[in-house]
């Protein structure tokens, strides 16, 4: 083999946890990548960066396998970059701090192979911040330690100079050290720090299993036993810990501490995404449906018929953002002039579909004030007149209550199928860990086929009982029709806002959220 038909690697730190914490470097990696091989310490969200196509390998633990050894991953990244594939090997916080990355490069070097080592945000600096804790501060501390606290007493009294390090620096930070705090906690005071030096635990910081415990070397180990707080947690000792009453932003965040479930489309996820992480919540993006163009010959046919009568219609009836797309999509492989619908009035069933609309130019008329079918017939039924030719650019899977509606008004409905809705095949494992473990706090659907599709895949993944696994999970569903599906197929439906709208089951599930933990807030007084 030449070095050209050789491979390369990129080992890349994604941050702490929060994906908007990668370098641009480290994503322009990801975005590039033929491989990508990560484990649970690094965002599944970031993942939705990857070009189409790009391999997957989760190394983390699954149902049926314990988690990869670091000899195994070595190797892994040896073998496809053998393969002369592009890697990124995805590692969370920086990967040359405690990161073993060393080992993973050695064996890369080893074997002739090109490797690129992308520095990511340490723990050791991110999670305290998100803690409202800056590790320096002019009145309080002027350096910093970053210390391993993993190892056994005895190894660490090897590796550790306690007389040396307890005094050197304003502020020490401890990496996994959560089951040492107590000898920790002794060898400081031991060493001359002052019993009551401040000290901050912070648990899987950046993420929405944040949790902080604060108190002072002399009382910490027992706060920590008391809390039966478990690893992997940040050790903050100096006097930098009494900030975290004033800046502690990110714990204030409404939607803070909820992991939701998000369905949609991959094309369409993350706007939902990108807010509820924007309101402190924990996005998890498992897409469950597709949406493509139609391939065969005869519906394409049928497609170019129909759109080629543009002058005839009177009215252009949306009733999504995919269908707008996807008609616009159609008549530019036709070249159908837009301006050949000049007779047809615009109608859009809510707000989005009609923004889709008029960033191509295009107008609907008065929104309904429902934003499904019947609410847009409720409100253009006095501009509605008996013959009028009506199109209606839909998926394969849209409700027949429209066309329907329209023909026992008199009008002359036209369906076309501008889109069709499968199965999502390709899924993220740790999205699917996290569903099986019950560690998804929320679940969203936002159409029928959201929630019919998750159950069907859940299925296909070797899940007998779908509906009794997501059983006490509160559902959100974005409007009436998803939530008679959603009740149809078992489910219990917690949330559904008065709008049907994505604002409108945003504002509903914070408002879900502000009320379960004020009634929190009760029952503990």
């Amino acid at each position: 083999m030449t070095e050209l038909d050789k491979g390369k690697v990129y080992l890349v730190g994604a941050g702490p946890g929060d994906p908007k914490l990668i370098t641009v470097r480290g994503l322009q990696c990801l975005k590039e990548c033929d491989v990508v091989v990560y484990d649970r310490l690094a965002s599944p969200r970031l993942l939705r960066y990857v070009k189409p196509g790009t391999e997957r390998i989760y190394v983390g633990k699954l149902p049926d396998r314990h988690t990869m050894k670091q000899e195994e991953i070595n190797q892994l990244l040896v073998d496809l970059a053998l393969q002369g594939k592009v890697v990124t090997r995805l590692k969370g916080g920086d990967p040359t701090i405690f990161g073993r990355v060393g080992e993973e490069a050695e064996l890369l070097y080893d074997n002739g192979i090109e490797f690129e080592i992308i520095p990511g945000i340490t723990s050791a600096i991110a999670v305290p911040a998100y803690a409202g804790i800056p590790v320096t501060h002019r009145d309080f501390a002027s350096s910093l330690s970053i210390i391993t606290g993993h190892e056994s007493p005895d190894k660490l009294d090897r590796s550790i100079h306690w007389d040396k390090v307890t005094n050197a620096t304003g502020t020490l930070i401890f990496l996994m050290g959560v089951a040492k705090i107590g000898y920790i906690a002794d060898q400081l005071i031991k060493h001359g720090k002052p019993p009551e030096t401040p000290v901050a635990l912070v648990r899987w910081g950046t993420r929405v299993e944040q949790r902080t415990v604060v108190g002072t070397l002399e009382t910490i180990e027992g706060i920590v036993k008391a809390a039966n707080f478990q690893p992997p947690a940040v050790i903050v000792v100096g006097e930098v810990v009494l900030q975290r009453e004033k800046l502690k932003w990110y714990e204030n965040k409404p939607l803070f501490g909820l992991r939701v479930l998000v369905t949609r489309a991959r094309a369409q996820a993350s706007e939902l995404a990108d807010q509820i992480e924007t309101l402190g919540g924990e996005p998890c993006e498992f897409p469950v449906i597709e949406t493509i163009e139609p391939s065969s010959p005869e519906a394409v046919e049928v497609l170019r018929d129909k759109l080629d009568l543009a002058e005839q219609y009177d009215w252009l009836m949306f009733t999504s953002v995919n269908g707008v797309n996807y008609f616009l999509s159609w008549l530019r492989k036709f070249r159908i002039d837009i301006r050949r619908f000049f007779g047809a009035k615009i109608a859009a069933v809510g707000p989005k579909t009609a923004a889709a609309l008029a960033e191509h130019g295009l107008i609907a008329e008065v929104l309904p004030m429902k934003f499904y079918a019947e609410g847009l017939l409720e409100q253009l039924k006095p501009q509605l007149k008996a013959g009028e030719r009506v199109l209606l650019p839909r998926g394969d899977l849209a409700r027949e209550v429209l066309p329907m509606e329209l023909k026992a008004m008199g009008l002359v409905p036209t369906e076309i199928d501008v889109y069709e809705t499968v199965l999502a095949e390709q899924q993220d494992e740790l999205a699917l860990e996290w569903i099986l473990e019950k560690e998804i706090h929320m679940i969203t659907f936002t159409s029928s086929s959201t929630v019919t599709n998750l159950l069907e895949l859940l299925k296909r993944k070797g899940v007998a009982d779908p509906v009794a696994l997501l059983a006490g999970i509160p559902i959100a569903s974005i409007g009436p029709i998803t939530t008679k599906t959603a009740l149809e197929a078992g489910l219990v439906v917690t949330i559904e806002p008065e709008a049907a709208t994505l604002d409108g089951l945003l504002q509903a599930i914070v408002d879900y959220q502000q009320s379960q933990l004020a009634e929190k807030a009760r029952e503990e007084i």
